[in-house]
């Protein structure tokens, strides 16, 4: 059914349960379709949750959030309907039945009553039938929603860093993956969330606030997928690149870039691989590169899966 989200509230959405053992692996992607009430601006955030028996949760939390420009918005495919996506690989720490969740939440300070609304059909959470053996999950450093302790990654003028490498130059340990022996390809993905730092936001440091709202702000980005030599060197590099706008509107924007059934190049003499994404701002507002929030939440991420026959 088509589901109210009030500001100030989390709304559970979709459920899905799976038996597991001991470190399998699960890949779920859950998409949130969402219109307004009113034609405001009013945040909206999706989390994948996976709970254990005890309602715990358990593992990182995958979200991506936008603003929604209200229900006369006619940019998005479906004029007034925002969707976003997020996805998560989880592994289970223990024998067990996990429930993974959909949750959506609103936030916003207009006044008066409003609404966001799930739209049902168009809201979904998938997972896998079997383990991903081998795949992996990157995630960047702490970025709390205001960055007051200053953590958080920029790329823009004035204070910031002109570009940036996330999962290689952001403060992550830089992790080389080691593709299965048995595995015929690999694929890899990532969402890499972008908030802009217009004058008066509560979402930056103040430091890197230099332009009015409206501003908005271009940045290109190039994903990679990198094997490596015996040196530890790049042999061969699979890579897509996009351009992307964040409005001072929207706020907040994901970007999804995948690359899939990528060769295992055997000339290069291993099986590992960096992934990274490289981001450069080319106009208007600094960016922040958001990370984990309150030490739980993932916000930009990646993942590289094993492809077997």
């Amino acid at each position: 059914m088509d589901t109210e989200i009030f500001p100030g509230t989390t709304v559970d959405l979709v459920r899905r349960s799976m038996a597991l053992q001991a470190g399998e692996k699960r890949y779920l992607r859950a998409r949130l379709e969402a219109t307004s009430s009113t034609t405001g601006i009013v945040g909206l955030t999706q989390r994948i949750r996976c709970l254990n028996a005890s309602g715990a949760t358990v593992s990182v939390v995958a979200a991506s959030a936008r603003n929604h420009e209200g229900s006369d918005t006619s940019t998005y495919a479906t004029p007034g309907h925002l969707p976003l996506y997020a996805d998560l690989l989880f592994t289970a720490p223990s024998a067990g039945t996990y429930t993974c969740v959909l949750q959506g939440s609103a936030y916003s300070s207009l006044p008066g009553s409003y609404h966001l609304t799930a739209i049902a059909g168009s809201t979904w959470l998938e997972a896998d039938e079997t383990d991903r053996t081998g795949a992996h999950w990157w995630q960047n450093p702490a970025c709390e929603s205001d960055d007051s302790a200053g953590e958080c990654t920029y790329v823009g003028g004035g204070a910031a860093r002109p570009h940036a490498w996330v999962f290689y130059d952001d403060g992550t340990p830089v992790y080389k993956w080691q593709a299965h022996p048995d595995a015929v390809s690999v694929s890899a993905q990532a969402n890499l969330e972008l908030t802009t730092c217009y004058t008066g936001t509560a979402s930056c440091a103040a430091s890197m606030e230099v332009y009015p709202r409206g501003k908005n702000a271009v940045v290109d980005t190039r994903f990679e997928f990198v094997q490596l030599d015996t040196t530890g060197h790049t042999c061969r590099t699979s890579s897509v690149t996009a351009r992307r706008t964040i409005t001072d509107d929207a706020h907040h924007a994901v970007g999804y870039s995948s690359l899939t059934d990528v060769p295992i190049d055997l000339a290069c003499g291993t099986r590992t691989f960096l992934l990274r994404i490289y981001v450069k701002h080319v106009s208007g507002q600094t960016v922040k590169i958001d990370g984990i929030q309150s030490g739980i939440t993932s916000l930009t991420n990646g993942i590289a899966f094993n492809n077997f026959n």
